[in-house]
């Protein structure tokens, strides 16, 4: 399967409930790559993105909170760019 395209933004924030821009949509998108889920592409980090980011940070042994931070960023890229999938 080909690396999905995700070229919203390069700039990596914090992000959590309530978030919202493109960032977000960089991280909706690079975790529908690495996820057997599909997440609604659409710059808002509600519910379904939080639990998609838990279920991912799971499969990276990260803490599950549900927020994108630094460390859950840097899991993200290596695993999207990598085209490594999290069965979650």
């Amino acid at each position: 399967m080909q690396r999905y395209v995700c070229d919203y933004t390069d700039n990596e924030p914090t992000l959590s409930v309530g978030s919202q821009g493109l960032a977000v949509k960089q991280a909706q998108c690079q975790l529908n790559s690495v996820l057997d889920r599909l997440v609604t592409v659409d710059g808002q980090f509600g519910a379904a993105t939080k639990s998609a980011t838990k279920a991912f940070q799971q499969c990276a042994g990260l803490t599950d909170d549900g927020i994108i931070g630094a460390n859950t960023w840097r899991e993200l890229d290596y695993w999207w760019w990598n085209d490594i999938d999290c069965h979650k």
